[in-house]
C-alpha cells in the first residue's frame, strides 16, 4: 500500500447518472489513488446490480440491507433474502445501510422495527454494520444500549456524520467508527468540524456519499469516488496532520472494519 492509498467507505455508483460514464468514473478514482470502495445497498432489489459491479470492479466490497427510508421495502422474505446474499458471496463486507431517519419520516416503530432485525442478522453473521442516522441519535443510542446490556451489540460505522461532538463521544464508547464525507468541506458544518477534531485517529473512515454531497468545490453537482481525496485533504487541515497521514489511517481503520484484504 502506498501512502496516499484512500477507501471510499461509502458509496452508490448503481445510480442511473453513473450509467454512460462509469468507466471513466473508475479511472479518475483509480487516478485519485483510490484502492477500494463499499458499495452501500438501500434496498433487496439493488443486490444483483451491486454484485455485478463487484465482478466489473476488482477493488469494490458491498453491503447488504433496508434503509431506514425504504421500509415499505420490507417484507416476510427480506431476511431471508439479505441473510442467503451476504452468505453467497465473500464481497459482502457489511450489514446496511441501516438505522434511523426522523428528518425526513416519523415513522419511528416501523424503522425500529426493520432496524433491529437486521442489527440481530450482523450479530448472527458475525458483520459490521452501516449505520444511518438523522435526527435520531438518542433513538439510536438507547437501542445500541439495550443491546450491549445483553451482549448484543454489533461493531459498526456510523455513515456520513452530522452530529456533535457529544453523540460522537457516546458512539465512540459503544466501538463505532465515524465516517466523514463531503460535508466536512462545507464552511457552515461548525459541528462536523469539531468532530473531526476531536474522533481518535483509530477510530474514523471517509466516504463520499456519492452520488450525493459533492465536497466543495463541486457542492451541488453529482458526486463521485474520486472525490474522497478532496474530503480527506479537508480532514487533514482540520486535524493539522499530512494527507499522507489520514489516508494511512482511514485506509487501515476500513480494512480493519470491513476485513479487507
Amino acid at each position: 500500500m502506498s501512502s496516499s492509498d484512500l477507501i471510499d467507505s461509502h458509496c452508490h455508483i448503481i445510480f442511473e447518472n453513473f450509467q454512460d460514464d462509469l468507466d471513466q468514473v473508475a479511472s479518475r478514482w483509480r487516478e485519485a489513488g483510490v484502492v477500494g470502495l463499499v458499495h452501500a445497498c438501500v434496498k433487496p432489489n439493488e443486490i444483483s446490480a451491486i454484485k455485478a459491479l463487484a465482478d466489473r470492479f476488482d477493488e469494490l466490497r458491498y453491503s447488504v440491507g433496508v434503509h431506514p427510508l425504504d421500509v415499505s421495502a420490507w417484507d416476510s422474505s427480506t431476511e431471508m433474502v439479505l441473510r442467503e446474499a451476504a452468505l453467497a458471496d465473500s464481497r459482502v463486507v457489511a450489514i446496511g445501510e441501516l438505522g434511523l431517519d426522523l428528518f425526513r419520516d416519523s415513522n419511528l416503530e416501523e424503522q425500529l422495527n426493520v432496524l433491529r432485525v437486521q442489527l440481530d442478522l450482523a450479530v448472527e453473521l458475525n458483520l459490521p454494520v452501516i449505520i444511518h442516522c438523522r435526527d435520531a441519535a438518542d433513538e439510536m443510542l438507547k437501542e445500541l444500549g439495550r443491546r450491549k446490556a445483553h451482549d448484543a451489540c454489533p461493531r459498526g460505522v456510523m455513515h456520513c456524520w452530522g452530529g456533535t461532538p457529544d453523540e460522537m463521544k457516546r458512539f465512540l464508547e459503544f466501538g463505532f467508527y465515524i465516517s466523514f464525507s463531503g460535508i466536512v468541506t462545507f464552511s457552515k458544518a461548525t459541528a462536523t468540524h469539531d468532530c473531526v477534531k476531536a474522533v481518535p485517529k483509530d477510530r474514523f473512515l471517509i466516504e463520499t456519499d456519492c452520488p450525493f454531497l459533492a465536497p466543495v468545490p463541486f457542492r451541488g453537482k453529482r458526486n463521485e469516488p474520486s472525490y474522497v481525496e478532496l474530503v480527506a485533504k479537508r480532514v487533514a487541515e482540520l486535524r493539522g496532520e499530512s494527507l499522507e497521514s489520514v489516508a494511512l489511517s482511514t485506509t487501515e481503520n476500513a480494512r480493519n472494519l470491513f476485513g479487507l484484504a
